[in-house]
């Protein structure tokens, strides 16, 4: 895949820092599921002086069921509200029965795939916050025979606790994070767990080849 961060050179000069490129290399090199497939997409450009960011359909049957994006930003000066240098965003959409929509406990179960994705993969954060919404769609008038329809959205944000002050292994290692994101899709999504013993290769479909 070609990673094309986005960032502020000066002068003409790439001023991307290398512990964010590795950072970034960490995200492409994450193991998902074979029903993901995923790429690179523009990130935004104004929220820190250096991003990058996937975006993952997930499809089953040959039917897309879900699809979403996670960003990586970095501001080497630090940012207040994020409590470090680096902040993850996430996004999230599937589509789900429409009786589920009045579930009052989806909304905190839809949160606890996150939190629970992240501590399967070993995804070392703090400072997570973030909204869980239901959607429900109903068609009238001319439109009265369309079935209704229901989505569930998660958008979420955390700091990964990465860097130099890491407690082991790679210290710019996104991977866990990025996997995590993946099994977050596909559980919202409705497909069942991978079965323990069975290990998931890393994801190849609708990716461009390794680089930077």
């Amino acid at each position: 895949m070609v990673v094309r961060p986005e960032t502020r050179p000066a002068g003409g000069v790439d001023a991307t820092p290398p512990e964010f490129r590795a950072a970034v290399a960490s995200m492409h090199a994450a193991r998902l599921r074979p029903e993901i497939s995923c790429e690179s997409m523009p990130a935004p450009q104004r929220i820190a002086p250096h991003a990058a960011a996937l975006s993952a359909d997930v499809t089953s049957e040959g039917e897309d069921i879900g699809s979403g994006r996670i960003i990586l930003l970095h501001d080497p000066a630090g940012n207040d509200a994020w409590d470090g240098d680096y902040r993850c965003v996430a996004y999230c959409r599937a589509d789900i029965d429409l009786d589920l929509v009045s579930d009052p406990l989806l909304a905190s179960v839809g949160w606890d795939w996150l939190t629970e994705a992240l501590t399967t993969h070993g995804a070392c954060y703090h400072a997570a916050s973030g909204t869980v919404t239901r959607v429900a769609t109903e068609s009238f008038g001319g439109m009265a025979d369309e079935p209704g329809t229901a989505q569930l959205e998660i958008r979420a944000s955390w700091t990964p606790d990465i860097g130099p002050d890491a407690e082991a292994g790679d210290p710019f290692d996104l991977g866990p994070h990025v996997e995590a994101w993946g099994e977050l899709l596909c559980t919202a999504a409705g497909l069942p767990p991978v079965p323990e013993g069975v290990v998931v290769l890393p994801s190849r479909r609708g990716q461009r080849g390794p680089g930077l």
